[in-house]
């Protein structure tokens, strides 16, 4: 199931950056060529108003002077005496093509229709010693070039003189082309770079997700093993009862009794840590004396200690301790959780401390035992829910859920837990509030 969220993940996230990606690029050739255009355009006008100034001061037209001017702009020249083509055409074949007159004749008849008539109209009285010419892009239909047209029209009395100037755009059209192909490569290299990234960040979003499923799973499995055990007895003890005699039904009552407990204590512990993973695991911070909690539950505790034949003691420092602003109840029950931790897994005769003291604007809680200790490997997963060590820690009725929720409530209180091991034995849990 995740595969197939982490390649729609991947497709989303490298197709939306693409589709942007693209559509920047787009934008931006469209701006460029344009500007391209645009600045090619206006070149040509410059050099057209330059040939239009050297023809108007000119009484002769030469070959040479119209073979120059086309080398030098790359431009084709067409001339029209009084409408009679110059023999400068027919010299350099530009009229015999027919694709070419075709070329000349779209390009008048453009002109005739859209620019001469405003020529005319603004000319006025003087239209018989002006020159003028107008400038405009032509594409004709089926061509594969376009061209950027001038006709110069030089009128002197009753002679008018046109010239009819060409400029093929092949080297911009190649450029453009270079152009588009450079960006072409850049888009697919991008493309496949924002792919590459894109199932990376998004396997290393969905890890999260994929440990917390992870994590879910086991827990539903843990929670399931451990449930089964008391409710198969507590099932085979009501089968029992329906058999037994008075005194047999008593103990399989007490048997049911106790692990209904056992039963209702694990619920209740999941019930925690539901709350918590759902954000409704209440806190309730207000000003605290630690100390006083610390004595509270060491005496709630010193009769269990000294039941099961174990030393109980607090330390707490000689001066007096500020107030730490938590939620007492919250605290009393992360003192209490270790502390039965610890009353478990002390053997007989042996000691438990519990103790508080303050550096650098700390707290430091701290619950140490003489106890068996946590074997090394074990101590990053004690925290874990229903994670428990193997062999002395596995058979105390413990479900491995207590010291989860003493993570948790450390994690409401922004502090942190550790557990490192007591010389001479034993282990030490450290709270820093």
């Amino acid at each position: 199931m995740f595969r197939k969220v982490h390649l729609y993940l991947t497709a989303l996230c490298a197709g939306i950056t693409t589709a942007i990606l693209i559509v920047m690029s787009m934008l931006y050739l469209y701006l460029s060529e344009k500007e391209l255009y645009e600045n090619q355009f206006r070149s040509f006008q410059n050099d057209i108003n330059t040939i239009a100034t050297s023809l108007e001061q000119q009484s002769v037209i030469s070959m040479e002077w119209l073979s120059k001017m086309e080398a030098r702009g790359g431009y084709s020249f067409y001339a029209l005496d009084n409408g009679v083509p110059f023999l400068y055409n027919r010299l350099t074949n530009l009229s015999e093509s027919s694709e070419i007159r075709s070329l000349l004749d779209a390009c008048l008849e453009v002109y005739e229709s859209e620019y001469k008539i405003g020529f005319l109209e603004a000319s006025g009285a003087n239209a018989y010693n002006t020159c003028h010419h107008v400038e405009f892009p032509f594409d004709p239909a089926g061509k594969k070039h376009e061209f950027h047209i001038s006709v110069i029209e030089l009128q002197r009395g009753t002679s008018s003189l046109q010239l009819l100037v060409l400029s093929p755009l092949d080297f911009l059209r190649k450029q453009i082309t270079r152009q588009r192909m450079r960006f072409l490569l850049i888009d697919i290299a991008a493309i496949l770079l924002l792919s590459l990234f894109s199932f990376f960040f998004t396997g290393k979003l969905l890890q999260p997700v994929i440990e917390s499923r992870k994590k879910q799973t086991e827990f539903v499995a843990a929670a399931s093993h451990e449930l089964r055990t008391p409710l198969a007895v507590i099932l085979s003890s009501v089968e029992c009862c329906r058999s037994a005699d008075a005194e047999r039904q008593t103990r399989f009552l007490d048997t049911i009794k106790q692990e209904g407990d056992i039963l209702a204590a694990l619920v209740n512990d999941m019930l925690t840590l539901s709350a918590s993973d759902s954000q409704r695991f209440s806190c309730r911070p207000a000003p605290v004396e630690l100390d006083t909690l610390l004595i509270n539950t060491y005496e709630a505790f010193e009769p269990l200690a000294f039941e099961k034949k174990l030393s109980l003691s607090v330390s707490l420092p000689d001066e007096s301790l500020p107030m730490c602003t938590a939620d007492a109840d919250r605290i009393v029950q992360l003192l209490s959780i270790l502390l039965h931790n610890a009353l478990s897994y002390t053997p007989e005769g042996g000691a438990i401390t519990l103790s508080l003291s303050r550096k650098k604007n700390r707290f430091y809680l701290t619950v140490s035992d003489t106890g068996v200790g946590i074997p090394a490997e074990d101590k990053k997963k004690i925290f874990d829910r229903f994670y428990r060590a193997e062999k002395s820690r596995s058979a105390k009725g413990h479900f491995g859920l207590g010291l989860s929720i003493a993570a948790e409530i450390v994690k409401l209180h922004h502090g942190s837990i550790n557990v490192t091991d007591r010389p001479g034995g034993g282990s030490v849990f450290t709270v820093i509030l």
